[in-house]
């Protein structure tokens, strides 16, 4: 199991899809079944529908007044301290799959620090679901929301902490306990199927450790399990509970990951249907027809997403329109549509861009050249490719582009 996938399948999945990271695995949409005051449960309703349709400020004023409404309302104060983190991640430009497969590495050191203010709003909020909650906890050891929202906040301590402090070790110890409460709460209420999406995404992966880390999670209170883990995030995901839609965003990565990917585009359909002014399913579904290696269905997709994209005036991730039209001509590559391949690669090569998608964009631009009988260029696009991957932190696309140089002819 590569850095990557464990970092976000142990913390919480730290799911970017449209922000939820794209979401974050039992740490969005867990609002308390039994809250004290409807005003406050039906804005936070409101406020998580807004942050899954990437529409960031309006979740952000539904929070404040779902707080306003109801000021003891921990699951309010929580979703507050989601929607900042998951807008620093945004900002960052973490929020692909691709970020949890394992290919691309986040680097543990020169990350930059958030901005105070950013900072200050998470710990604020976050400090002060973790102490509502504890509170009824203490009072009520059985009481299962208490636990249950308890835990929630503890992953979403862990997402942050691995995921914008960079400290993964660190995150092991809120990842723990919010893994402790989820069980509870399971033992407590069996149908509280919104837990079985914490539980059962540490059981899968716990399994997919190597023996070592396995014995040291198992050790430190972590169950393991791939086929019964999976089985419980699916379970979550078919339960009509808070935490469905985080269950299906974290089906999307794990089905990506078993190569299960006609389950995860039916799992993207259904995400399209309920959240369809989120533009990033449209880019997700098209990168995964491509892993699946239907690569018309994949431009179809990335079409319709682009399309999307230039009509939205919303804010965008870093680096998001270089990534959109990376994909699309990865996959006219692959149709040997070579002149629109060629206009889409040179165009996700400018403006901002992250360094793996420009070193992967000179990969693509290798196999139009190569596809041209231009073995010489084909040479200088793999070898460009292999030094920006020197510093892009991605071993998976780094080896690819050694693969494929090494197939050129010597004449």
């Amino acid at each position: 199991m590569r850095a990557g996938l464990c970092v976000a399948l142990v913390l919480f999945l730290g799911i970017p899809l449209g922000g939820a990271s794209a979401r974050a695995a039992a740490s969005l949409a867990e609002a308390s079944q039994r809250r004290a005051d409807p005003a406050s449960e039906s804005l936070v309703a409101r406020a998580f529908d807004a942050v899954y349709s990437l529409d960031h400020d309006e979740a952000v004023a539904l929070f404040r007044r779902a707080i306003a409404a109801d000021p003891k309302d921990s699951a309010a104060y929580r979703g507050l301290a989601a929607t900042t983190w998951l807008n620093l991640v945004f900002r960052r430009g973490a929020a692909t799959v691709d970020h949890y497969l394992g290919g691309v590495r986040r680097p543990r050191i020169d990350l930059k620090r958030p901005p105070p203010e950013l900072a200050a709003m998470f710990h604020d909020n976050l400090d002060r679901a973790l102490q509502l909650a504890e509170q009824r906890e203490r009072i009520n050891p059985r009481d299962v929301d208490a636990r249950y929202d308890v835990g929630a906040a503890m992953g979403l301590l862990a997402s942050y902490t691995a995921t914008v402090d960079g400290q993964v070790m660190t995150a092991f110890k809120a990842a723990r306990r919010a893994y402790t409460e989820h069980e509870e709460v399971l033992k407590l209420d069996p149908k509280r199927q919104s837990a079985a999406l914490v539980v059962g995404t540490y059981r899968y992966a716990i399994s997919t450790l190597g023996t070592t880390a396995r014995w040291m999670a198992y050790l430190a209170g972590f169950g393991g399990g791939k086929e019964r883990g999976l089985q419980m995030i699916e379970q979550a995901a078919a339960d009509e509970g808070e935490a469905q839609t985080d269950a299906r965003y974290a089906l999307i990565i794990l089905y990506n990951r078993e190569r299960r990917y006609n389950d995860a585009l039916r799992v993207l359909e259904q995400l399209q249907r309920r959240y369809p002014r989120n533009r990033l399913l449209w880019l997700e579904a098209g990168a995964t027809a491509l892993r699946a290696g239907k690569a018309a269905d994949a431009e179809r997709s990335l079409d319709e997403g682009i399309a999307r994209l230039q009509r939205d005036a919303r804010p965008r991730m870093f680096g998001e329109e270089s990534l959109w039209f990376y994909k699309r001509g990865a996959a006219r590559v692959v149709l040997r549509k070579t002149e629109s391949a060629h206009a889409d690669l040179q165009r996700a090569l400018h403006g901002d861009v992250q360094e793996w998608i420009r070193a992967r964009s000179h990969v693509e631009l290798g196999k139009l050249a190569s596809l041209a009988g231009n073995r010489p260029a084909a040479r200088a696009e793999y070898d460009r490719a292999l030094e920006i991957f020197k510093i892009a932190n991605d071993p998976g696309g780094e080896r690819d582009a050694r693969t494929l140089r090494a197939s050129l002819p010597v004449r």
